[in-house]
């Protein structure tokens, strides 16, 4: 039975050269800040990571580079979910070579309402594809984004059918219910919720913790809860939650990917941070220090209330 990565993970943000490349000395450094720093693993390539901006060799590269500069492969989840089955599988058999951890599979998102067996046939093929005994797969439900979900009922049948392959899901959809129900229908399913938000609620029915865009920029906050709630000190947990939720809604109200790059270019003075590639655009100077004020001054508040 795979473990589960008890804490944060961050799916972390991939910075840009200002002629479109990736900045790979800062997306390594990146890396190792957060897995130094509160994060238990890195989901590379994911929403946050732009990842359907970045190419499969590009990805590749990028991954081979980071792994050979000392960052453990059994903490990294690569998103490798593609709109079909050889390409995901190129690349998810690509990232089980160097030793990760494991892969997070969107569902095929072009095509709109397709029916449960068709789901289901995609990841049945793509676990056949990449032939590999050491398959772990995550599947990645977002619906409001990809525009296709992975009903708990696929889930569950999937879970049922190939319990050696499908380990586990983030669930970004939002919706509590989703994700309760993921955490108590499916038996040995890891499940990590897509934010903080829920984070006590799902530590409480048996996630690990969770997979959160924010962990970018509030990581060690985010991994206090978790590890909190595990010390047995849930009154100490729930307190911790109230900042880090704050903290969360406030970055939702900005466009999060191109917000979270300008603080970092921010507080770094590397401007290359405030790069995305289209069709995202970035978020301008005076934005990001409204941002940077709003936060700084929510943890005074914090502060005066202890």
């Amino acid at each position: 039975m795979t473990e589960a990565l008890k804490g944060v993970i961050a799916p972390n943000l991939t910075p840009f050269e200002t002629t479109g490349a990736i900045a790979e000395d800062l997306y390594i450094a990146h890396a190792k800040h957060l897995l130094a720093s509160g994060c238990v693993g890195l989901a590379p390539f994911g929403t946050t990571g732009e990842a359907l901006s970045v190419g499969i060799d590009e990805r590749i590269g990028v991954l081979e580079r980071m792994i050979g500069s000392g960052v453990d492969p059994a903490r990294l989840i690569p998103g490798t979910g593609l709109t079909n089955v050889a390409d995901t599988a190129r690349l998810t058999a690509a990232c089980l070579e160097m030793g990760c951890r494991g892969a997070m599979v969107l569902p095929p998102f072009y095509f709109k309402n397709v029916p449960n067996d068709g789901l289901y046939a995609h990841f049945a093929r793509l676990i056949e594809a990449v032939g590999r005994d050491d398959l772990n797969l995550y599947l990645y439900h977002i619906p409001q984004v990809a525009g296709v979900g992975i009903p708990v009922e696929v889930v569950a049948r999937l879970r049922s059918d190939f319990p050696d392959q499908i380990v586990g899901i983030k669930d970004s959809s939002g919706q509590w219910d989703n994700t309760r129900r993921l955490l108590t229908e499916i038996p040995g399913l890891i499940v990590y919720p897509g934010s903080e938000l829920p984070l006590i609620e799902a530590l409480e029915l048996g996630a690990p913790g969770c997979i959160s865009a924010t962990a970018n920029i509030n990581g060690a906050a985010i991994g206090e809860v978790v590890r909190l709630y595990h010390a047995a000190d849930t009154a100490g947990a729930r307190a911790a939650h109230e900042p880090v939720k704050r903290f969360r809604l406030t970055v939702q109200d900005y466009a999060p990917i191109p917000a979270m790059k300008r603080l970092l270019a921010l507080r770094s003075g590397d401007a290359r941070w405030a790069e995305v590639r289209p069709p995202l655009l970035p978020t301008g100077e005076a934005k990001g220090r409204e941002l940077e004020a709003a936060l700084a001054a929510q943890a005074t508040d914090a502060q005066a209330a202890e």
